[in-house]
C-alpha cells in the first residue's frame, strides 16, 4: 500500500495525524500547562517566599538592633577603661580631685546615656560628677539657674567624720556656688558595685537598684583603678536606656524589651508599665505584666537566641527574635523584638499577586502564536520528508534546501552537503600523508585538510620532545582556546579513545594520542569543535580516532630520523663538553670554536661576489662540518690533564716546586745546626754568625731563580741554564730510604736498587734515570716510514714518553712544555682521526673525520700530525684551522699565558698568514667580515676588545698574486 507522498506503510497501519497538527496541537496545550503551573507555583511560593524574606528581614533588622545598642552602650565600657588609669585615682584631696574635673565633664558631654560619673576611694571620700540637663535633677538639688554640672563631694577628713558638698558649674566649667551638705553622708565602700570591683580588675555591672542621691533606678558599671586606690563608676537610668530602645525601632510597629535572665523586663520604652514601685523597694514586671500582646507571645514561644520566627496576633502576622544582648557581658540578657510582617516586607505581597496575574496575560497572548509556530514547524518538517524521499531513491543532486526559518531543516541539509566535501577531503588527506616529502609541511597539509573535513574550529599537532618529555607545538590552525603555552607536560594515558573534555562555553576540546606502529607516544593531536550534536556522536571520535593512526605512522618515521640525528649530536656534544670540563683551563674551547667555525662558512655561503662567491654548502655539507668542528679535539679525551693544563716546568700530577723548596728549608735548617754547633764547639760565634746570614741569603736568592725559572713567564738564556746547573749541583743529606712508599711502575724505573748507606749525599735539584719514562708497549704510530702508519701520519716522535727531570724541565727555555710534553698534547689529533676512523659514517658525513683532525695542518706542510700540503687543504680545512687559532690566541683561560686583546690576536694571525701557516685569502675576507668582533662581544673579557685598526693589519698581509 502507497501513501500519497509515496512511502510504502504496512497493511492496517494506525491512523495518524498530520505532523503540523500534531505541533500546533501540542505546543498550545504546553502553553496550558505552563500557565496553570506558573499561577498554581506561584500562589503555593508566595507565602513561602513572604515568610523567608520577612525572616531575613527580621533577623538583620535584630542585629541592626544590636549594633545600634553596642555603639550606645560600648563607649561606656571605653570610658571606664581610660578613667582607670587616671590620675584622680592618686587625689586625695578635693582640690587634687577638681583638677580633673574636665575630663569628668568630658565623658558626661560625650555619652548622654550616661547620667553620672564617680569615683570612690579607700578611705570613703568619694567624687561624683552628675548632669543636670533633665528638669527633675535640676528641681531635686535645687541647682543655680545657669549651672550645668554637680560636684557631689564627700571628703574623709583625719578625724574620720565625712564633709559633704556640693558643688556647681556651668558649661564653662566655672564654680557658681559651693553648698556644703552635712548631711549628705556617703561612703562609696559599702555599695555593692564597689565591693564587686574589689575583688577583680574588670569591669562590673551591677544589678537595678534605686541611686543615693537621685532617687533614680538604674545600674551600675564599675572598675577599679590601676593601682587599686579607687573605684570608678558610671551610672545608666533604666528610664534613660528605655528611651534609647525607642530610638532602635525598626518599624514604626516595632515592640522592644530587654529582658533578663529571670524573665524581668529590665528596659521598655513605656517604663511606667515596667517598674512596680514601693516605698525603698522596687520590682521589674514580667513580659507579660507589659501588656503587649506581640512580645507576650514571642517570649512564650522560647525562641533560641538569633532565631527569628513567625507568629499571629490577632489575625496580624507577626515576626520576632530573642537576641542575645551581650553588650556589657551581662549573662542572660537578651533583647525581644517583635514587628508586624507588613511593615518589614512593604506592597511585596501586591508585586507577586500582579506578577501572577501578568503570567496569565502572556500565555492567554502566546497561545495563537504557539499555534502559527507550531504550523509552520509542520511545513518545513514536510520539507525535510519529501528531501529525504528523494534521497531514498538515491538521488542527491538536490541534497541542499533553500535557507528555511526552522534551524534544524537548514543542519540536515548542510550535513548532506557536507557529506560528499568530507569524502574528497579525506581522500586528500590520504594523498599529502602519502607523497609530501617534508613532514613539517605534511602535518600542516592534513591539519588544515582534518580541520575542515571534521567541521573543528582550530586544531594542533604536538610532538612529543623525549629529552624534556614535553610536548611541543609544531603546527596549528585556527584559534586554540586555553592554549597559550606552546609546550607543556602531558602525562601518557594509554588511552583507547580521545580524551574530550570542555575549554569554553561552547567549545570542546579532543586529545587523541598519536601512537606509530610500535605502540610508542610520538605527539598528540588537539581539535576543538562546537559542543553539537553532529560533534558528540561517537561515530565521529571512532573516524578522528581512526583517521589519527595515518598521520601517527608519518611522524614515528620522522621521530626516528630526528631521534638518530639528535642523539648523534649529543653524543659529540657530551664528547665535546667531556673534553671541556677535563680540563678548567681550555673549558668552552670545543663549543667557541664550532661556533666561530660556523658563523664563518655561513657568512661565506651568504655571498654573491669576492672570492668566496661560489663556496656553497648543502645541508649535509653543512651538517657533516658541523659534526667535524664539534669532533675537532675529540682526541684530548685521552690526553694527560696534568699536561695540557701544566702551568709550570716542575708541574706533573702536582707542582714540584713544594718539593725544591722543602729541599732549601733543609738547607736553611743544616745552615743554622752548623752555626749552633761551631758555637758548642767554642768557635767564634760573631764569624759564625755571619756565615749564616750570608747561607741564607744565598739560598734565598737560589730559590728565588729557581722558583721564577719554573713559571716559566720568561725567556731562559745561556747564563740562565748555566746558574740553574751550579744550584743543582749543591747538596742536602736525605736519612730516609727512598724507594719506600713507591709504586711498581716507579721501582721498575729505579732498576736494580742496591741498599745505601744513609744518610747520602742528594742533589739539590737533579737529572735521575727514575725520572725517565719509556714508550715501552705504548710507543705511538706517527713516524712516516713506520709500517704499522696506516692513517699516514708524519711526526718527530721524542726518545722517551716523559721525563721528569728536575733540571731538565726548569731548563725549558721559553713555556713550560718539554718536546715530551708537546707531543703528549699534539698526539690528541692522532687520537682524533684514529677514533673518527674507527667509526661506520654514512656516505653523506664521510668527511667529518677529515674536517675534525686537519686543524693543525699549514700551507707550508709543516703542520701535523701529516703535514698535508696546502692543495691538500680544503677550504672547511683552512676555516676550522683559522677559528682553532683565533680562539686559542684570544682565549683567556690558559695557565700559560695572559689573554691577548683583539689586535694583538690579529696581527699575530696576520704575520702567521705571511708564514703560510693560516689561508692568508681567507684571514683578510675574515679579517673584512667583522665576525671577529661578533664572536668577542660573545666570548671575550671586556678589557680585550679594543680598536682594531683593519688597514694597518691589511698591511702586514703578503700581497695578492
Amino acid at each position: 500500500m502507497m501513501s500519497d507522498g509515496g512511502i510504502s506503510l504496512p497493511t492496517g497501519h494506525r491512523v495518524s495525524w498530520p505532523i503540523k497538527f500534531s505541533i500546533a496541537t501540542v505546543v498550545v496545550l504546553c502553553m496550558l500547562v505552563l500557565a496553570v503551573a506558573v499561577i498554581g507555583i506561584g500562589w503555593s511560593g508566595a507565602r513561602t517566599t513572604l515568610l523567608d524574606t520577612a525572616a531575613r528581614t527580621a533577623r538583620d533588622a535584630g542585629q541592626l538592633i544590636t549594633e545600634k545598642s553596642r555603639r550606645m552602650l560600648d563607649p561606656a565600657q571605653a570610658t571606664l577603661r581610660m578613667l582607670v588609669t587616671d590620675p584622680v585615682a592618686n587625689a586625695s584631696t578635693l582640690d587634687e580631685r577638681m583638677m580633673r574635673l574636665g575630663t569628668l565633664v568630658d565623658v558626661l558631654a560625650d555619652n548622654k546615656l550616661m547620667s553620672s560619673v564617680f569615683v570612690g576611694y579607700t578611705d570613703g571620700s568619694f567624687m561624683l560628677v552628675r548632669s543636670l540637663e533633665r528638669p527633675e535633677i535640676r528641681k531635686k538639688f535645687n541647682a543655680p539657674p545657669s549651672s550645668n554640672f554637680l560636684v557631689q563631694s564627700v571628703q574623709s577628713l583625719h578625724n574620720g567624720e565625712p564633709e559633704g558638698e556640693y558643688l556647681f558649674f556651668n558649661s564653662a566649667r566655672t564654680l557658681l556656688e559651693r553648698r556644703s551638705q552635712p548631711d549628705y553622708r556617703f561612703d562609696p565602700r559599702t555599695r555593692p558595685w564597689y565591693k564587686a570591683s574589689r575583688l577583680t580588675f574588670a569591669a562590673q555591672l551591677s544589678e537595678p537598684y534605686i541611686f543615693f542621691s537621685s532617687r533614680q533606678i538604674g545600674v551600675t558599671l564599675s572598675q577599679a583603678s590601676k593601682n587599686g586606690k579607687a573605684v570608678f563608676g558610671i551610672d545608666v537610668v533604666l528610664d534613660d536606656l528605655a528611651n534609647s530602645l525607642e530610638e532602635l525601632k525598626i518599624s514604626p510597629h516595632t515592640q522592644l524589651a530587654l529582658v533578663n535572665e529571670k524573665g524581668r523586663v529590665l528596659a521598655y520604652p513605656d517604663m511606667q508599665k515596667v517598674l512596680i514601685k514601693g516605698a525603698d523597694k522596687f520590682d521589674f514586671s514580667t513580659v507579660d505584666g507589659l501588656a503587649v500582646p506581640s512580645l507576650s507571645r514571642l517570649n512564650a514561644l522560647g525562641l533560641e537566641r538569633g532565631k527569628v520566627a513567625a507568629f499571629e496576633v490577632d489575625g496580624q502576622e507577626w515576626l520576632g527574635a530573642a537576641l542575645p544582648f551581650d553588650v556589657w557581658q551581662s549573662e542572660g540578657m537578651r533583647l525581644l523584638v517583635a514587628a508586624p510582617s507588613d511593615d518589614l516586607l512593604g506592597e511585596l505581597r501586591g508585586k507577586l499577586l500582579r506578577l501572577i496575574a501578568l503570567v496569565v496575560v502572556l500565555a492567554l497572548f502566546l497561545m495563537p502564536l504557539g499555534w502559527l509556530a507550531g504550523a509552520k514547524i509542520g511545513k518545513s518538517m514536510d520539507k525535510l520528508t519529501a528531501q529525504a524521499q528523494r534521497m531514498s531513491r538515491f538521488d542527491f543532486s538536490q541534497s541542499q534546501l533553500k535557507s528555511t526559518l526552522v534551524q534544524e531543516v537548514n543542519d540536515l541539509s548542510a550535513v548532506m552537503s557536507d557529506m560528499g566535501q568530507t569524502i574528497q577531503t579525506f581522500l586528500q588527506i590520504s594523498q599529502d600523508m602519502a607523497t609530501e616529502p617534508k613532514v613539517e609541511y605534511m602535518l600542516d597539509n592534513v591539519l588544515n585538510q582534518m580541520v575542515m573535513a571534521t567541521r573543528c574550529r582550530a586544531g594542533a599537532v604536538y610532538l612529543l620532545n623525549h629529552a624534556s618529555n614535553k610536548m611541543e607545538r609544531t603546527v596549528s590552525h585556527g584559534d586554540l582556546c586555553g592554549h597559550t603555552e606552546t609546550s607543556f607536560i602531558h602525562l601518557d594515558r594509554q588511552q583507547a579513545m580521545p580524551a574530550v573534555h570542555k575549554v569554553a562555553e561552547g567549545v570542546i576540546e579532543m586529545q587523541i594520542e598519536l601512537r606509530g606502529r610500535s605502540g610508542q607516544l610520538e605527539g598528540l593531536l588537539t581539535l576543538q569543535h562546537e559542543d553539537d550534536i553532529s560533534h558528540a556522536d561517537s561515530s565521529f571520535t571512532e573516524f578522528v580516532y581512526k583517521l589519527s593512526g595515518m598521520l601517527a605512522v608519518s611522524i614515528e618515521t620522522r621521530q626516528l630520523i630526528g631521534a638518530q640525528k639528535k642523539l648523534l649530536d649529543a653524543v659529540i656534544r657530551l664528547m665535546a663538553d667531556a673534553i671541556d670540563a677535563k680540563s678548567p683551563y681550555t673549558g668552552g674551547h670545543c663549543e667557541r670554536v664550532p661556533e666561530l667555525a660556523g658563523m664563518l662558512v655561513d657568512q661565506m655561503g651568504r655571498e654573491q661576489s669576492g672570492p668566496y662567491a661560489d663556496f656553497k654548502m648543502t645541508e649535509d655539507q653543512r651538517y657533516e662540518f658541523h659534526l667535524g668542528a664539534w669532533l675537532h679535539d675529540c682526541g684530548k679525551v685521552i690526553s694527560p690533564e696534568h699536561i695540557i693544563d701544566k702551568a709550570t716546568k716542575l708541574e706533573t700530577i702536582y707542582n714540584r716546586i713544594h718539593e725544591v723548596r722543602m729541599r732549601f728549608e733543609v738547607m736553611w735548617r743544616d745552615a743554622e745546626l752548623d752555626h749552633w754547633r761551631a758555637i758548642a764547639f767554642g768557635g767564634d760565634g760573631g764569624s759564625s754568625l755571619a756565615e749564616l746570614k750570608l747561607r741564607q741569603q744565598a739560598l734565598q736568592d737560589d730559590f728565588v731563580f729557581v722558583a721564577r725559572c719554573n713559571v716559566g713567564s720568561e725567556f731562559m738564556a745561556d747564563e740562565d741554564i748555566l746558574r740553574l746547573q751550579q744550584i743543582g749541583q749543591k747538596t742536602w743529606l736525605r736519612y730516609f730510604d727512598k724507594q719506600l712508599g713507591l709504586s711498581a711502575d716507579e721501582n721498575r724505573r729505579l732498576g736494580d736498587y742496591v741498599p745505601e748507606s744513609l744518610p747520602i749525599a742528594e742533589l739539590l735539584l737533579a737529572d735521575r734515570n727514575d725520572h725517565i719514562v719509556p714508550w715501552g708497549e705504548r710507543k705511538p704510530v706517527v713516524e712516516k716510514n713506520d709500517p704499522n702508519n696506516l692513517y699516514g701520519f708524519d711526526m718527530d716522535l721524542p726518545k722517551h714518553a716523559q721525563n721528569m727531570g728536575e733540571v731538565y724541565n726548569l731548563s725549558i727555555r721559553r713555556g713550560t712544555l718539554t718536546e715530551e710534553d708537546r707531543f703528549k698534547i699534539n698526539d690528541h689529533i692522532v687520537q682524533t682521526l684514529i677514533m673518527l676512523r674507527s667509526l661506520p659514517w654514512p656516505a653523506h658525513l664521510a668527511k667529518v673525520p677529515e674536517i675534525a683532525a686537519t686543524h693543525h695542518e699549514k700551507l707550508d706542510g709543516k703542520g701535523y700530525p701529516r703535514r698535508l700540503s696546502a692543495a691538500q687543504l680544503t677550504t672547511a680545512d683552512r676555516v676550522m684551522a683559522l677559528a682553532d687559532v683565533f680562539e686559542a690566541l684570544t682565549a683567556a683561560d690558559r695557565p700559560y699565558k695572559s689573554p691577548k686583546t683583539l689586535t694583538e690576536s690579529l696581527k699575530i694571525m696576520a704575520f702567521m698568514a705571511k708564514d703560510q701557516h693560516i689561508d692568508a685569502e681567507l684571514f683578510r675576507y675574515f679579517l673584512h667580515s667583522k665576525l671577529w668582533l661578533v664572536f668577542a662581544e660573545k666570548f671575550m673579557h671586556k678589557e680585550q676588545i679594543d680598536e682594531v685598526d683593519v688597514a694597518a693589519i691589511e698591511k702586514l698581509l703578503p700581497v695578492k698574486g
